[in-house]
């Protein structure tokens, strides 16, 4: 199978500056054993038809394309090879039936904009669509004034304005949920990773950063919790810090997405330590806003370990979903939750602070630097009673000590205090005294 030939045209034409060289990403991926619909493989219209939804599902610019099936070759199915033509460069697509293979090519020119994150999710969807055993994927700096950058590194967007990424050895599943796009990468920096519709949420090497501070704060200033809810936390991680508690005899994980289980099971036993086959944990796989509204159950302690507010977790950050966790919250109990980081996000913690204060009559907001998310973050422990700032250090190594939780990477009594030590700049955007 002859591939196509291709040029390389640019956004508003750039392609016309003879002599210059604008710089873009080049992403390339070989995929093996692919498990998908066979139609992908062997027709060309709904091979178009898929990349036609998905260029413009990521915003690219489609402006012409070709497409051609070839035919069988003793006995065997011809595949199909077809180039879109983009504003922003191409993609190109060869698949091999014969073997379950498919190659992808999808460039990008930066010349007007930075082209790069939609170029990234235009190949996370691709890989998804075809569901491949194995994928080996490059990516190439073209036109670079520094040709040395790594060529394979997943990036996340900040803001608008800001990114941050990995480098990776290689993808461990990669498809597209009822609800999202999941990613499980392996990394020379954290091992394996999870990533949620392109946002990093939890790896192995660092995982204790977040679940630790999640749980242990709002958990140590309880003085026995019996019962918690954790809506989302499908990875795992917060259940397990639970857990260590010995007075807690029932956690219940309303996860919506029940692949994020499975492939928590599959690939990130170091983050969750099998702590869904503990007989204290209940899975619910499904809404749960619903399970707020609908459950009979009291809880001393609910977490939302949740995507961000820009994914199908957004309603969770909603005036109505901080009343449910009241309504199901027994007397002296807390809600737990994340914000975001204040340096990126500002106005979203700043919203979300004001929301849970409209809620609960104590909001203990807190931040530490999370290494997989590559910022400051923000958290907050919101409650009508408990306040974990009222906690000294001398009583968290108490109960530490008291409830035999040893296990920790992070959190310990001085750093207790130091969460809720907060920078002004922090405490001014939540409405905070200076240092908490």
């Amino acid at each position: 199978m002859n591939p196509l030939s291709t040029a390389c045209g640019g956004e508003g034409g750039f392609g016309g500056f003879i002599g210059e060289l604008v710089e873009g990403l080049h992403l390339t991926a070989d995929l093996y054993r692919c498990t998908c619909d066979r139609a992908l493989l062997v027709d060309a219209g709904r091979l178009a038809d898929l990349c036609r939804e998905l260029t413009r599902g990521v915003g690219l610019t489609l402006v012409d394309e070709k497409w051609h099936t070839f035919p069988d070759f003793q006995g065997q199915p011809g595949g199909v090879t077809g180039m879109q033509l983009l504003a922003e460069s191409h993609l190109a697509v060869h698949t091999w039936p014969e073997r379950d293979g498919v190659t992808l090519d999808v460039y990008v020119c930066n010349f007007t904009t930075d082209n790069s994150p939609k170029a990234e999710r235009l190949m996370a969807e691709l890989l998804a669509a075809f569901a491949p055993g194995e994928a080996l994927t490059n990516r190439l700096q073209r036109g670079s004034v520094d040709p040395a950058a790594p060529p394979e590194w997943v990036l996340e967007r900040l803001n608008d304005h800001s990114s941050y990424g990995f480098r990776v050895r290689r993808r461990l599943a990669t498809r597209r949920t009822a609800h999202q796009l999941l990613e499980v990468l392996d990394t020379p920096q954290f091992g394996k990773v999870l990533r949620l519709d392109g946002h990093f949420m939890t790896s192995e090497g660092e995982e204790f950063f977040y679940h630790e501070c999640l749980v242990h704060p709002a958990a140590i200033a309880h003085p026995a919790p019996r019962q918690a809810l954790v809506i989302g936390g499908g990875d795992g991680g917060a259940v397990e810090e639970l857990l260590k508690h010995p007075s807690l005899v029932e956690v219940v994980v309303a996860e919506l997405d029940g692949e994020v289980v499975d492939a928590a099971r599959a690939h990130l036993g170091a983050v969750h330590r099998g702590a869904f086959d503990d007989p204290r944990v209940a899975l619910r796989i499904g809404d749960g806003f619903a399970h707020m509204r609908e459950t009979d159950a009291r809880y001393d302690l609910v977490l939302f370990d949740l995507t961000d507010p820009e994914t199908p977790a957004g309603p969770l950050y909603s005036a109505q979903a901080f009343a449910l966790a009241r309504r199901v919250l027994s007397p002296g109990g807390a809600l737990v939750l994340h914000l975001g980081t204040p340096v990126f996000e500002p106005e979203q913690v700043a919203r979300i602070a004001d929301g849970l204060r409209a809620a609960f009559a104590r909001v203990a907001c807190y931040g530490l630097y999370i290494p997989l998310y590559g910022a400051y973050w923000g958290m907050a422990v919101a409650s009508d009673t408990l306040d974990p700032r009222a906690v000294d250090a001398a009583t968290v190594a108490a109960r530490l000590a008291e409830r035999g939780i040893a296990d920790l990477a992070y959190y310990n009594p001085g750093v207790h205090g130091a969460l809720f030590a907060l920078p002004n700049f922090y405490a001014a955007l939540v409405g905070e005294g200076a240092g908490g």
